[in-house]
């Protein structure tokens, strides 16, 4: 178990790292603004550089370095462990010190039930109170699965230690067929979080729009759950858009028709991209991707709106670059975290 002193250069900030975390998540833990997205070694917005000292690289291929930080020896803080005590460079982000501070739990297995023909919401429940923000993630440690994975809480915070995650089975891949298949009611995991940046903005005035596609659902989900809770939606409309390839990947209305105001304050925009399917005799509404059904339904109405979204990475840049360059929809009212 690694115990390391990690300073930053310039900034007067020392954290410890201690057991398996990595140096960003030592660096969140310690209420640190260290830059950070997705916490997977994707996004690559944690790079960092060593000055003094050694660490463990635990992914030297992350996709989030490019050849060039492999050349300037640049590295990955979520996926760096301190070998020994460290000297680092970064840029602080302000915004990027955690509202509420990570911790670790252990949290017991009670259920999953079928959302779609391959999406399934998994239910656990942890000691104590379960202390984070709508539209965050927490890292989970599932047994027989090397690494840590990142998944979205769908229910919002409570006191009763819910933790419920909307996730996609994935082909062959090793932690979802641990989660379908192996997982038994009583097992456990051990969940790290609070994590996340596109978290629910309640004192923000301007009506709000949910853009989701796969299992970016879950993120959404706890979004409209969390202003609905919160009484946002008493002088606010939420419009929530859910993009899928055919109609039985088409979900999220069941949950929101649970929320009060549904239909009123609350509106559905389902859309599905690939209508020709062989199902797809069984769908009459929307067609096209998640973002020109956005685009066609607000029009140059968009900067008036507060923007969350979540999914595939294609959807999730395409959906940027169109609010922020095809319609000037300011950077500070577009949220989201960046996963691939």
């Amino acid at each position: 178990m690694t115990q390391a002193k990690i300073t930053i250069e310039g900034a007067e900030n020392t954290f410890d790292q201690a057991g398996q975390d990595t140096v960003l998540r030592a660096a969140l833990r310690a209420g640190i603004g260290f830059p950070y997205e997705c916490n997977s070694g994707g996004c690559g917005s944690c790079k960092f550089d060593v000055l003094e000292g050694e660490v463990e690289n635990l992914w030297p291929d992350a996709p989030g370095l490019t050849e060039r930080d492999r050349r300037r020896g640049r590295l990955l803080a979520c996926q760096c462990r301190a070998g020994t005590d460290l000297r680092i460079k970064v840029r602080m982000v302000p915004e990027c010190v955690p509202v509420i501070q990570p911790r670790r739990l252990r949290a017991r297995f009670v259920g999953m039930h079928e959302i779609t023909h391959d999406l399934g919401e998994f239910r656990f429940v942890s000691e104590g109170g379960a202390d984070f923000l709508a539209g965050q993630y927490a890292m989970l440690s599932i047994p027989g699965v090397g690494t840590p994975r990142a998944y979205s809480m769908s229910n919002v915070g409570n006191n009763a230690g819910g933790w419920h995650f909307q996730i996609r089975r994935v082909a062959h891949g090793a932690a979802t067929d641990k989660l379908f298949h192996h997982l038994q009611t009583g097992d456990e995991i051990e969940i790290d979080g609070p994590y996340g940046l596109a978290y629910l903005r309640s004192n923000v005035a301007r009506d709000i729009v949910c853009v989701a596609g796969g299992s970016g659902l879950a993120p959404m989900v706890s979004i409209a759950r969390g202003a609905a809770q919160s009484g946002m939606l008493n002088a606010r409309q939420l419009h929530f858009f859910y993009g899928g390839r055919t109609w039985r990947d088409i979900c999220g209305e069941t949950f929101l028709r649970e929320l009060p105001g549904y239909g009123d304050r609350i509106h559905f925009h389902p859309v599905v991209s690939l209508p020709g399917d062989e199902a797809g005799a069984h769908w009459s509404g929307e067609t096209g991707f998640v973002h020109e059904l956005v685009r066609r339904t607000f029009g140059e109405t968009l900067p008036n709106f507060e923007f969350y979204f979540a999914g595939p990475p294609p959807m999730t840049q395409t959906l940027q670059e169109m609010l922020m360059v095809g319609y000037q929809v300011p950077f500070e009212q577009i949220h989201f975290d960046r996963f691939f």
